[in-house]
Order: structure tokens, then sequence, then C-alpha cells
């Protein structure tokens, strides 16, 4: 895709290549490499030096029943992988568990479905339609957000689908869907948001934000 101008931060791909990214933000970096293909690129080819600099390690001997397991598993044949479906990636399909999504109102029109909440973070769609913006805010932590459909417009910037914004703590904005289709985004945060407005604070708790 050649229209996506904003990426996944390099300390945040190198924690998903490492495997230590948690579970909310791994799904958007995952939603968005599938999308991208110069994010993607560079994965692949950090992947492949990581390879090579494995491959000139000295030889470690095997247990002969670790040996064994790994045979057992490369014998063991994968599970499907999770396919996309109209504007929502193979990864975002598997968190959905295959079905549409199961939209709740927050208000003005902007809708929301949680898909993963845990103590490391929260993972939601979201769906403005054109022209209404989300309640200023600002964030205790990080917030990752990926554009599945149309686009939006704060004071980072104009994001498109494909494009992720990296909201931090120094960081307040209030986004606005751009024209034309509704916006359709997936976000992962690491802590709740700080809303400047009062009844988005009060609504905070119910709605989980």
């Amino acid at each position: 895709m050649t229209d996506i101008r904003h990426h996944i931060p390099d300390d945040v791909l190198d924690a998903y290549r490492a495997g230590t990214l948690p579970h909310a933000f791994a799904v958007v970096v995952a939603a968005h490499i599938s999308i991208c293909d110069a994010c993607r690129a560079q994965l692949e080819a950090s992947d492949m030096v990581g390879g090579a600099l494995l491959a000139g390690e000295p030889k470690a001997q095997m247990r002969p029943e670790a040996r064994a397991r790994l045979m057992d598993l490369l014998d063991t044949p994968p599970p499907p992988a999770p396919r996309g479906s109209g504007v929502f990636p193979a990864p975002v399909m598997s968190e959905l568990n295959g079905q549409p999504p199961r939209w709740r109102m927050l208000g003005g029109g902007i809708r929301q479905q949680i898909l993963f909440a845990d103590r490391s973070g929260s993972l939601r769609l979201l769906y403005i339609p054109p022209g209404k913006a989300v309640p200023e805010h600002g964030h205790r932590g990080l917030e990752l957000t990926l554009v599945l459909q149309g686009s939006f417009s704060d004071s980072e910037g104009e994001f498109v689908r494909g494009d992720v914004e990296a909201a931090h703590d120094e960081i307040d904005h209030q986004p606005v869907a751009g024209p034309g289709a509704p916006c359709i985004c997936l976000a992962a945060t690491d802590a709740p948001l700080r809303f400047h407005a009062m009844v988005p604070r009060l609504l905070q708790p119910l709605f989980r934000i």
C-alpha cells in the first residue's frame, strides 16, 4: 500500500519481533503488517539477519526427548490461518472469531466493540461517522490506532487506511473522521484515556475507555 505514511514505531516493532509486546498492541502491529508492504519487508529483513546470527552460534546438544517432541510438533498440521473479511485484516477477524463486529453505541453515532482487555492493555474497534469527533483527550501511556476504513485528522496530521498513530502521554488530541466512508479504527491502549470534558469522564467507567 503506497499511500501509508504513518508506520509502527521502531521500538514497538522490535518488541513485536521479540515477542514481548502485550497482546492488544501485538494485534495492531500484526494487522498493520498485513496491509503494509514496507513494515512487512522490514520485519522479514530483521528476521533474516537474526537467523544468520543464530546460524553462526555454537551448536547446542539437544536431549533425546526434546528432539522427539520437536519432531512431533513438526508433524502436527498447523491450525487453519484466519482470513480477512472486507476492511478487517486476518488478525482482526481472529479477534472477532470470524464474526462481524457487535457494535455498542457510545453517543453521537460513534460505536465501539471491545475485543480484548486485561491488565496489560485493551483492544477495541471504533466506528466514527464522517465529520464526527472523538472527545478531546490525552494519554496516561501508549495508544496505537490503526485506520481500517476511511480517515481521521487531528493535531498530528491526517491518517488514512493502513496508517498508525502512536499517541503517548505528551499528546492531547481530538480525532475527527474525514468525509466519505465512516472511519473504522483498531485501537490499543495500556492505560485509561484522560478526557478533558466532564461528561466523557463520567461515562468512562461505563464504556471502559
